[in-house]
């Protein structure tokens, strides 16, 4: 069962009430009482052969509607709690270049991540002075009509590449529509642009063969990373099942008083893993995933919308922004990417740079996203499994 929030919790001093006459569970859920917020997805959960969709979740009441809030959620993962939970405090990547790749336009994305860096004192990173880019799929300035749901992915993303590495300059590219064939050209656009060192993908779909759609993903000097999905075990999800790229899963990441690191972390149960058709990743040969291809995950990062969701200020509609709290492992890629971008060295095929120093990232150890037969490709157990693969940042020294 997906965890539930407290509305209370979610900082009751900033809760606009707007109609709202009691929070409840997910509608898949176990009834549980009133009074919580679940998690929902931002795009749609299925579909055509051909297309991805995006893997934000955001909380909601029982009715499908997010709290609006005049100020970040205090349950939520800010910069400082990101940083200080994976080692990243104080680390600069050198205005190195992080790509975010996703579909459709987000017409008040610079406004709302200008408000975002404001909020947590972060360096401000606008069109103006060359931090912030968006182009269309082509690198034109044709930009796509904006639809809600990937906008608000887009938020998601660009405030977790902040919040991980707020030197980082960022390029967004929005491809036209939502199919692989634009979204792979998107990516071909980002990965030839100077500067770029990592893109981010926090999309998917169903497992796909690398002859059909690898091209597009496959840039060595460039860490290509990809959302494993947020349907648990269910086998592959392309691009992360992708031989070219780093699989992120996802995990719930909790502050733990009293304990060396301060945080505890342990499977989401959403994130998705399994076992795909594509080629099994030459540095994984040495460990047992259980799964003659490509095993996926490889790293993880947090993804729990209510224990390590991220405080994000995203569209609420076209023409309206406020905070929330956003997770899913369209969180755990863009943080991925940043950290690839932090450590200065994205040589080669950069999903096998965690493989030679496994014992460099924290092993999630506990937690499950599923039943299967081959039990490390849904549980936790130490060294590689599939929902976390080797581990979550631990500083850059892994990347």
């Amino acid at each position: 069962m997906r965890r539930t929030l407290s509305a209370a919790v979610l900082g009751a001093a900033s809760l606009v009430v707007t109609g709202l006459v009691g929070l409840a569970p997910h509608a898949d859920a176990d009834p549980s009482p009133t009074g919580l917020l679940h998690s929902q997805r931002v795009c749609a959960s299925r579909t055509p052969l051909g297309e991805a969709t995006c893997h934000a979740e955001k909380l909601v009441d029982a009715a499908g509607r997010a709290p609006q809030l005049s100020a970040p959620p205090s349950t939520g993962l800010t910069p400082s709690g990101l940083q200080d939970a994976y080692g990243l405090t104080g680390l600069s990547s050198g205005g190195a270049t992080v790509a975010i790749i996703d579909a459709y336009g987000y017409d008040n994305l610079e406004a709302d991540l200008a408000t975002y860096r404001s909020e947590f004192g972060l360096p401000a990173c606008t069109t103006a002075s060359g931090c912030l880019t968006i182009m269309d799929q082509t690198g034109g300035s044709n930009l796509p009509r904006m639809d809600v749901g990937w906008a608000q992915e887009q938020a998601l993303d660009v405030d977790a590449v902040s919040a991980a590495c707020p030197d980082c300059k960022i390029v967004v590219v929005q491809a036209k529509s939502a199919s692989f064939a634009n979204l792979g050209t998107a990516v071909q656009t980002a990965a030839s642009l100077p500067g770029v060192v990592a893109i981010s993908n926090s999309y998917g779909g169903s497992d796909a063969p690398d002859s059909t759609y690898g091209a597009y993903y496959d840039h060595p000097g460039i860490a290509v990373t990809a959302s494993t999905g947020d349907n648990g075990y269910q086998g592959g999800s392309y691009p992360a099942s992708s031989s070219y790229v780093t699989a992120v899963g996802g995990t719930s990441l909790v502050q733990a008083s009293g304990t060396t690191r301060g945080w505890s972390e342990s499977v989401w149960d959403g994130a998705g893993s399994g076992c795909s058709q594509n080629t099994a990743l030459a540095a994984a040969a040495g460990y047992d995933t259980g799964c003659s291809g490509r095993a996926m995950a490889d790293v993880a990062a947090a993804a729990d919308p209510s224990e390590g969701g991220l405080a994000v200020y995203y569209p609420s509609s076209r023409r309206a922004s406020t905070w929330g709290q956003f997770g899913g492992t369209s969180e755990s890629a863009p943080i991925i990417a940043s950290v690839y971008a932090l450590s200065g060295d994205t040589s080669g095929y950069a999903n096998a740079k965690p493989y030679a120093h496994p014992e460099l990232l924290n092993d999630v150890t506990s937690g499950s996203n599923g039943t299967c037969s081959t039990a490390q490709l849904c549980t936790a157990r130490t060294g590689w499994d599939g929902p976390t693969g080797l581990g979550t940042p631990n500083g850059v020294g892994a990347f």
